[in-house]
């Protein structure tokens, strides 16, 4: 992700379309956006809390070298979006999107069941690994 400081300054032709600058530009620093994310576990149960927290340090530490910026951008808005969802309090019960759902690769789909079960299981020791885009967590 050290393209990200790049991405923010972009021309809409260096990234693809006006829509994306205007996307990247109200994105925050990854550093700051993990920073965020951990405070904002803060308030989840203490066993909730440890699996966001493992995931989300593994999920930035698994895309600490991307170098697509259509890949950067979404990883960070997915995750900027999931710090939102939880600030607000309305993220209990809600679904994951269909259309989102239809993006995920298997290995995401995969990934995502073995969140759903430590989720759903925590006494089973689930602890979240995985390589997705953050997609798991919004469940």
């Amino acid at each position: 992700m050290r393209l990200a400081h790049r991405l923010l300054m972009a021309t809409p032709a260096s990234i693809g379309s006006k829509s994306s600058l205007t996307e990247a530009l109200a994105l925050l620093p990854p550093l700051q956006l993990y920073r965020r994310l951990l405070r904002v576990h803060r308030k989840l149960d203490p066993e909730m809390r440890v699996l966001g927290d493992s995931y989300v340090k593994k999920e930035f530490r698994a895309h600490r070298n991307a170098e697509n910026p259509l890949h950067i951008i979404g990883f960070l808005t997915e995750w900027q979006l999931y710090a939102q969802k939880l600030e607000g309090d309305n993220w209990a019960g809600e679904k994951l999107d269909k259309s989102k759902l239809d993006k995920l690769s298997d290995q995401q789909l995969g990934q995502l069941f073995e969140l759903m079960q430590a989720i759903r299981n925590p006494e089973a020791g689930g602890n979240g690994e995985g390589e997705g885009d953050g997609e798991g967590e919004k469940q």
